[in-house]
């Protein structure tokens, strides 16, 4: 697969770690430098800094700055206490540099200063990767795009080159174990809340209660709760998960948290977003159905995320978060009714329009896919003229 100089667009689905090694693999033979810049459908952007084809550094994601202290806490912390001394410690910074990647320009200087070893910040960048790897495995669709980029060994000065291979491995540990414990549809960025105080003080003990008030208070992340506990996300999902299933803890988005450092305004911070039209999924096992979709959603500016594998449709709709879905009654493994039902528990997807797509157009499909909550019924093979009405017709209701 040879790189093009136009740095197309480029999407990849089911972005698994067979796929990943392969893509660094791509970009290791001829050594390139530059950034591979990852994307999803919910355009969450992650940025991987390369030199001579190996890894310098990543950052990016939903909560960079949040992902920053935690690591910064684990591998460096007699650092972690000083953050107070920061701005005197840039004060000869180029600012430039810092407004692209402060928390490596901030090792970086770190390290010189000798306030941080070079071993402490290694392990650092590490993890900070395996953390992003993890996170894009679980968002499952991914567009990437290259740019090659001369000044990266000047900006950059690599405090260590890593082998892609090492990093991913270790995230597919990480995603594997978060699969066998059934919680591969949370989402260890998002924080817990409880919603019904009441029923948790009666099935819990007074003094679990007193702590649960303290630290499910909807300000800390999964992965933040396992650092105040010294214990593994994965622990701490489990130990509350019983009360996320029966709805007396949710996990809800929280915003990051502010930079330590004060950059200066520049160009990019006053740009305009254009308005983009809604995300629209389609869930179902067939390509054909999918490519379908696709084409006509494209067509008329939608975004659109195709989801052919039922097991994994509930955790790539919560990390999509589109604004109507397309459901297919029968798939291998799970059906229609069983996923609209299991949405509709999920608070996100309480008004989400969800639109069952089936061959049979029976009564009683139509009563029963009513009864789990959908939206509305569709017949194969779709329709372009009725699948953009029915569009239209259920996003002006949500609006």
């Amino acid at each position: 697969m040879a790189i093009e100089q136009n740095y197309p667009l480029i999407p990849i689905k089911e972005f698994t770690s067979v796929k990943q090694a392969g893509l660094f693999e791509i970009l290791k033979q001829p050594r390139f430098s530059g950034q591979l810049i990852l994307s999803d459908p919910s355009k969450q952007e992650w940025i991987f800094h390369i030199y001579m084809g190996r890894l310098m550094y990543a950052t990016g994601g939903t909560h960079p700055v949040r992902r920053w202290r935690r690591n910064l806490l684990i591998h460096c912390p007699q650092t972690s206490a000083q953050l107070s001394s920061l701005q005197d410690d840039l004060a000869n910074t180029n600012w430039e540099d810092v407004n692209v990647c402060w928390d490596y320009h901030l090792l970086c200087l770190w390290v010189d200063l000798h306030k941080v070893t070079r071993d402490q910040a290694i392990k650092m960048i590490q993890s900070v990767m395996v953390e992003i790897l993890f996170d894009v495995t679980q968002g499952m669709q991914i567009t990437y795009q290259i740019k090659p980029d001369s000044s990266s060994s000047s900006f950059f000065k690599p405090l260590v080159l890593i082998d892609a291979e090492q990093v991913i491995h270790e995230a597919d540990q990480l995603w594997e174990a978060w699969q066998s414990a059934r919680v591969a549809d949370r989402f260890p960025n998002r924080a817990p809340i409880i919603r019904q105080p009441e029923q948790l003080r009666v099935k819990t003990s007074p003094q679990a209660y007193q702590t649960m008030t303290k630290l499910l208070n909807g300000q800390y992340t999964l992965r933040d709760l396992a650092i105040l506990m010294k214990r593994d996300t994965r622990a701490v999902t489990l130990s509350i998960l019983p009360h996320l299933q029966s709805g007396l803890v949710e996990l809800i988005d929280i915003p990051d948290l502010p930079a330590p450092v004060s950059l200066p305004p520049n160009e990019t911070s006053v740009k305009t977003v254009p308005e983009q039209k809604p995300l629209i999924a389609c869930v179902d096992d067939s390509p054909l159905i999918c490519q379908s979709m696709e084409k006509i959603l494209t067509s008329e500016g939608y975004r659109f995320v195709a989801i052919n594998d039922a097991l994994r449709a509930i955790a790539t709709l919560l990390a999509t978060k589109p604004e109507l879905i397309f459901l297919d009654l029968v798939m291998p493994n799970a059906n229609g009714y069983e996923i609209c039902g299991q949405l509709r528990r999920l608070s996100f997807f309480r008004n989400t329009p969800i639109v069952i797509l089936t061959g049979n157009d029976g009564i009683i499909d139509r009563v029963r896919a009513k009864m789990v909550g959908s939206s509305d019924f569709m017949s194969k093979p779709i329709n372009p003229e009725e699948v953009l009405k029915v569009i239209i017709k259920h996003l002006k209701q949500v609006n």
